[in-house]
């Protein structure tokens, strides 16, 4: 076939890679390479203070600051982490939620300032971007809410109401399934908890009036989803086909939407982390190009943005060359293969067809399920959709540790030979710059020295009445991004009115393991014999310090345990180091086990070891758990951490006999 004879290509999807750390500074150098080297849209990932509205500061962002993405507690920040990059001509997306409205205005305002010739609404209009927004699946996996659902919800609807508005082509929110997925959802699941969440955020929109039946259609079409994809991508690929189908029926006889453009079902995707391993850890290359296919293959249910987990995210922060391996794959299947030349390869499949209506039929059944509920809010205040997925999450691990779900280097073909790229564990990470939170608390500093301290007081009085009312508070929002106030102070202003929000944890009522073999059975009776030699049955508290909001693999620890015989204290995630002291105290535990995914385990866990020793209780030993890497955990183990658990580390149940042996051997017992 000559070049001419070839059929011509489709436009292939934005190409993105998640990206931020450390400083502002540092961030918006590695964007700027990324984009230099082929990326066609940006992904911003903030830190958890920023995430979860607390300045660099406050007491709670501890250990916290510029772990898992950039810190951006005011202004100044936003202006440097989009130094010399024009935002009227980026496409950025932005994974922010509980402070999604704070994040959007001072984008905004940092786009005014990069183009003083334009006017404020001339600016808006030319934005072009996503803010996450999908506040819904943080009560249910990910973990960084802030406000009570209602509340919550309200800043949607009015961030909403105000870009259809006021900045046509962004998208306000993307109704997130990817977190369904990382916390043990099943593809019905999946489907159907990301519709209920779309169902609720149209719902709220239309109930606000703030949007004219006109209008009301740009709304839908703005609505975009961020969506999982596994390893299983003949299964993804129908998933996806059955979101396009179940999509358009939810728009058009629930919302009477007509122009068939505005019910395409539009979506980006990051593929699945869950599936990544510690384990020979060069094999999840190929796991990521598979569940890529499973997002592309179908012409008629192709992801419009991509982007991949870089091999080694198991072991701890990618560096720019793993993220550069991550977009050359997505280039290599666009641009050499020959996938963009051809109609959907599905239609017509009797195999296809028949997987999707088995998927649309069960999806639609949970719909119904939760809408007879009270829809999705009512389904997470009463920890009805959180119990699903915890329970669908310890199956999934059941299925590994009993070898039926196998995974290759894991529970499978487990010899190896040595690897060159973990020839050198540490340097195959990168590590967050340690300074990085000296400079943001530095940055505040120097930020309210310059600012009118007169100007910011009124402009967040006038936000906490605003928001005592049903006004929209992105106006009061923008006033004061423009005033120099910091992240803090807009979530702190409305936590003082809205008040905050503990979410159910779903482990009371999960379904852990239906039927116990010899091991459990084993572990079960090693349980309860230490128990009685200590006079009482053995209690567990799960322990999660800082921000991180990461919680399944605590679930799932809680959960098992248990189902082990342990009492276990678990109160769910975003605890101080005190706090978790003083429970260990009350409750008069056997062991403490903290579960960190953040990165911040250096700083937290000396400070637990230190309240239990200060409160008398030396003697009771710590494990840790988390993505730590060697070099940490063996300094955890000299400061006195009594065993330390990575993803490597996938039987539950074997854990459960570890601690029972540090329980014991603490005890003094044989």
């Amino acid at each position: 076939m000559t070049e001419k004879d070839r059929p011509q290509k489709d436009k292939p999807w934005v190409m993105r890679t998640y990206a931020g750390h450390s400083t502002a500074t540092a961030s918006n150098a590695l964007y700027r390479t990324n984009l230099a080297k082929g990326q066609t849209g940006l992904s911003v990932a903030f830190d958890l203070p920023t995430q979860t509205g607390y300045d660099p500061d406050s007491p709670l962002a501890r250990g916290e600051v510029g772990k898992v993405g950039v810190p951006v507690p005011h202004l100044g920040e936003m202006r440097k982490l989009f130094d010399q990059i024009p935002l009227t001509e980026m496409n950025t997306s932005m994974t922010i939620n509980a402070t999604a409205m704070w994040l959007l205005a001072m984008y905004q305002v940092a786009a005014e300032e990069q183009n003083p010739d334009l006017s404020p609404e001339e600016v808006a209009g030319l934005l072009a971007g996503t803010t996450q927004n999908d506040i819904i699946k943080e009560y249910l996996s990910r973990g960084t809410y802030v406000f009570p659902p209602e509340h919550s919800l309200r800043l949607i609807g009015d961030m909403i109401s105000y870009t259809v508005h006021q900045i046509p082509k962004w998208n306000p929110i993307n109704i997130c399934s990817y977190h369904l997925q990382e916390a043990g959802a099943t593809p019905t699941q999946e489907l159907a908890y990301a519709l209920c969440t779309a169902i609720a955020v149209l719902d709220q929109v239309k109930a606000s009036g703030q949007v004219s039946e006109d209008d009301f259609e740009k709304v839908v079409g703005r609505i975009s989803f961020f969506v999982n994809a596994g390893v299983r991508f003949i299964e993804e690929t129908c998933k996806m086909r059955a979101f396009v189908e179940l999509w358009d029926e939810i728009t058009r006889e629930r919302y009477g939407v007509q122009d068939p453009k505005m019910r395409r079902f539009r979506y980006g995707v990051q593929v699945n982390s869950l599936g990544l391993t510690e384990a020979q850890p060069e094999n999840n290359v190929q796991r990521i190009v598979l569940e890529m296919l499973g997002v592309t293959l179908s012409k008629n249910a192709r992801a419009r943005a991509v982007q991949l987990p870089a091999w080694n995210e198991a072991l701890g922060l990618p560096r720019p060359w793993d993220q550069q391996w991550s977009l050359r794959l997505q280039q290599v299947l666009a641009f050499e293969s020959d996938l963009l030349e051809y109609d959907d390869i599905f239609d017509g499949s009797h195999v296809i067809e028949a997987k999707v209506r088995e998927l649309v039929d069960g999806a639609r059944a949970e719909i119904d399920r939760v809408q007879a509920m009270g829809g999705a809010i009512a389904a997470v205040e009463s920890g009805y959709m959180k119990q699903e997925l915890v329970s669908a999450h310890a199956a999934r691990r059941g299925r590994i540790e009993s070898g039926e779900e196998k995974v290759v280097g894991v529970n499978v073909y487990e010899t190896t030979e040595p690897s060159p790229l973990t020839a050198d564990l540490d340097g195959a990470i990168m590590s967050a710059d340690p300074q990085a939170e000296q400079q943001a608390k530095q940055s505040v500093t120097e930020w309210k020295a310059t600012r009118d301290e007169a100007e910011v007081a009124a402009a967040l009085t006038a936000l906490a009445e605003a928001a005592k009312t049903t006004e929209n508070l992105m106006a009061a929002t923008l006033v004061a991004a423009r005033a120099g106030a910091t992240t803090g102070e807009w979530a702190g202003t409305l936590r003082e009115v809205f008040g905050e929000f503990r979410a159910p944890t779903g482990v009371s009522g999960a379904v852990g393991v239906a039927e116990a073999g010899a091991e459990l059975t084993a572990v079960r009776e090693k349980v309860r014999a230490t128990g009685e030699e200590l006079g009482g049955r053995l209690r567990l508290l799960v322990g999660k310090p800082g921000l991180d909001g990461h919680s399944n693999g605590a679930e799932q620890v809680a959960v098992r345990a248990r189902d082990a015989g342990f009492e276990v204290i678990y109160q769910g995630i975003r605890l101080t180091p005190e706090q978790i002291v003083s429970a260990a105290v009350a409750e008069d535990v056997h062991c403490v086990g903290i579960s960190i995914l953040s990165g911040s385990h250096m700083e937290l866990v000396p400070s637990v070891l230190d309240g239990l020793r200060e409160a008398g209780l030396a003697d009771v030993p710590v494990i840790v758990g988390g993505i730590i890497p060697d070099s940490d955990g063996k300094r955890l183990k000299e400061l006195g951490v009594a065993a330390v658990y990575t993803p490597k580390d996938f039987g539950l149940t074997e854990i459960m006999g570890g601690i029972v042996d540090v329980i014991r051997e603490a005890n003094g017992l044989d």
